[in-house]
């Protein structure tokens, strides 16, 4: 049932994407860690309080969304193994974000292609961290190519990475570091101290995920008859080119796979971050990369299924 259950909630994802309107955990997730949030900053004032704060709020949010998860699935198999399939359905689908990723980059594009500039700035910042208010064209493009490569990771690779190891509460808990991260792991002044334990703990959970979507996404690019050589190359290459230990893998091999540039300096909450440039440019960004990028996202995804799927029934074959 295991098996069923992952490929028909990867398969649900796949289609609906992520209605806004749908009850989701990861908002559950955002409500409690702005509530805590608070907290932390009413009761921390000092750099050294604020890590330590930020640490336990860390502690509160992925233990209780693990706890809650591995709870209600038992309760739930408990009444019915029937309502406990679905269940564990529901888990599965709402840690996954392929198609939500593919929906909201296809509306950056529709934009691009069909709208004004500022509605393509307004619809990137729905997906992004950074200030779109003043990109042109060219940087749209690049910040949406970004946004897939990256979250090509830790939206899809890396909850199915968690999936094959502890089951849909494990998944969940995964996506609590990932939100955690996503909200309070900036290395900005506002941030740096309270979401360094974010930050950090989201590192080490995507230190094999980051590296197995490297291979993926070099794979996705032979299928697709892109570039895999340079999918590979700029891949391992570039993977020193940011920040974050985890991001310049994929970001690296889309890049090589497509022939542009990415990465680049960027503004943050109103503070300007100095990144270097990921992959070589062979020719300027084009609207349609976030086309392509769209498809090695997708396509190494479902690569990333068949081999955890796979592993997970040798596993229990042997």
């Amino acid at each position: 049932m295991t098996i069923v259950a992952w490929f028909s909630a990867a398969l649900l994802e796949f289609w609906l994407g992520c209605p806004a309107n749908w009850p989701h955990p990861v908002r559950w997730m955002g409500h409690l860690i702005s509530l805590l949030e608070r907290q932390v900053r009413r009761l921390c004032h000092s750099t050294p309080g604020l890590k330590m704060g930020g640490g336990l709020l860390w502690i509160i949010v992925v233990g209780s969304s693990w706890g809650l998860s591995w709870s209600l699935l038992q309760l739930a198999s408990a009444i019915h193994p029937g309502l406990g399939f679905i269940i564990e359905v529901w888990m599965i689908y709402t840690v996954l974000a392929a198609g939500c990723l593919r929906d909201a980059a296809w509306e950056v594009y529709q934009a691009l292609q069909h709208g004004t500039l500022e509605e393509s700035r307004k619809a990137l910042s729905w997906i992004v961290g950074r200030d779109t208010s003043q990109l042109e064209r060219p940087q749209i493009t690049r910040a949406v190519v970004e946004t897939v490569a990256e979250n090509s990771i830790d939206g899809v690779i890396a909850p199915l990475f968690f999936l094959f190891l502890g089951g849909a509460p494990l998944a969940m808990a995964y996506k609590a570091v990932n939100t955690l991260d996503s909200m309070l792991g900036y290395k900005t002044e506002k941030y740096r101290a309270i979401g360094m334990v974010s930050a950090r703990l989201d590192d080490v959970a995507n230190f094999i995920p980051a590296r197995l979507g490297w291979v993926l996404i070099s794979l996705a690019a032979w299928l697709l008859r892109e570039n895999p050589r340079q999918a590979f190359k700029i891949g391992f290459r570039d993977r020193h080119q940011h920040s974050s230990p985890n991001c310049a893998w994929s970001e690296g091999a889309v890049a090589g796979a497509l022939g542009i540039h990415l990465g680049g300096p960027n503004d943050y909450f109103g503070e300007r971050v100095e990144k270097p440039w990921i992959g070589d440019a062979l020719r300027e960004v084009a609207c349609d990369d976030i086309t392509r990028t769209i498809n090695l996202m997708m396509v190494a995804s479902s690569l990333a299924l068949l081999l955890f799927a796979g592993l997970r029934l040798m596993m229990a074959g042997g």
